[in-house]
């Protein structure tokens, strides 16, 4: 495929878009996201038009199109709904899930009673989404999530940049790390990214809208699907949790999950050890979730 250059002008986006859909002429865009692998437009608030910008990010692309094409039948969640098309080049297109990002701010002002409804929906969606036949989900493209550095690897990389405040911290996580087994439910196919950049809230109406964004979803330790939602606040992920176990009447390790939030922060800190900006940025999110952990 032809590559998409980095930071292509929004006008050459329109073209290729409106060259698809002929429709579209006339229409208002966007771009909603400007990363390395995809470019995404908004198209009139209704749409999203995903450009994968090389033949790694094309292949991610349309294997998410694959795999939602078997989860969207088989949950209850609003998932996106997402048709791939090779002209005149390739691209998907989606009805745009309606609401924005469900950050912490963003949450602190859901009422009590959304929130509810809010924990309740997730927790049925996992329940859903785990019960999918892994082989139907394998053979769509699915592999496994990118496993994590060892203990000794994270302390070494972070041990130079970490504030003072969070070493004793630190350094419990990962020594509780190396001595933890393996999951007791072992391994499924999860979504892994279920954070609140990848979930849709329209604070207007009082709805949440869905989740999106399946490009790092694949087999993973069944209690690791449930720490991202503590980059929004614990008190959803309780509450996933919750509505997770009266699906499933599954019990899960709340003390895991924390444990496992604990390692993640640490993680994507070593994980940017070269990187000073990524590393900045990393720590300030462990700072966060170290003064709101459980």
């Amino acid at each position: 495929m032809p590559e998409i250059p980095v930071h292509m002008s929004l006008e050459r986006l329109r073209e290729l878009a409106v060259a698809g859909h002929p429709q579209f002429v006339g229409a208002r865009f966007t771009i909603l996201a400007d990363g390395w692998d995809s470019v995404a437009l908004d198209v009139d608030d209704r749409y999203i038009i995903k450009f994968p910008r090389h033949e790694e990010a094309e292949q991610s692309l349309r294997r998410e199109v694959l795999l939602l094409s078997i989860i969207a039948p088989r949950v209850l969640m609003p998932v996106p709904r997402m048709d791939l098309h090779d002209i005149p080049v390739t691209h998907t297109i989606h009805a745009k899930l309606p609401g924005h990002a469900l950050d912490p701010a963003a949450y602190a002002a859901v009422p009590e009673s959304i929130r509810a409804e809010i924990g309740w929906g997730l927790g049925q969606f996992y329940a859903h989404l785990h019960a999918i036949n892994s082989d139907l989900l394998a053979n769509a493209g699915a592999g496994p999530v990118q496993e994590w550095l060892d203990a000794e690897t994270i302390r070494q990389r972070i041990e130079p940049h970490l504030p003072p405040a969070l070493a004793p911290w630190a350094d419990k996580a990962l020594e509780k790390l190396a001595g933890l087994g393996p999951d007791p439910y072992g391994i499924t196919y999860g979504l892994f990214d279920g954070h609140g950049w990848n979930m849709a809230y329209d604070p207007e109406q009082n709805r949440f809208g869905g989740v999106f964004d399946f490009g790092d979803s694949g087999f993973g330790p069944l209690h690791q699907e449930f720490i991202y939602s503590n980059l929004i606040a614990p008190d959803l992920t309780e509450r996933i949790i919750a509505s997770y176990e009266q699906h499933t009447a599954r019990e899960l390790d709340r003390a895991r999950i924390t444990l496992l939030t604990d390692i993640h922060r640490l993680w994507e800190i070593a994980e940017e050890h070269e990187n000073a900006e990524g590393m900045t940025a990393m720590i300030a999110a462990a700072e966060a979730w170290f003064a709101m952990r459980p």
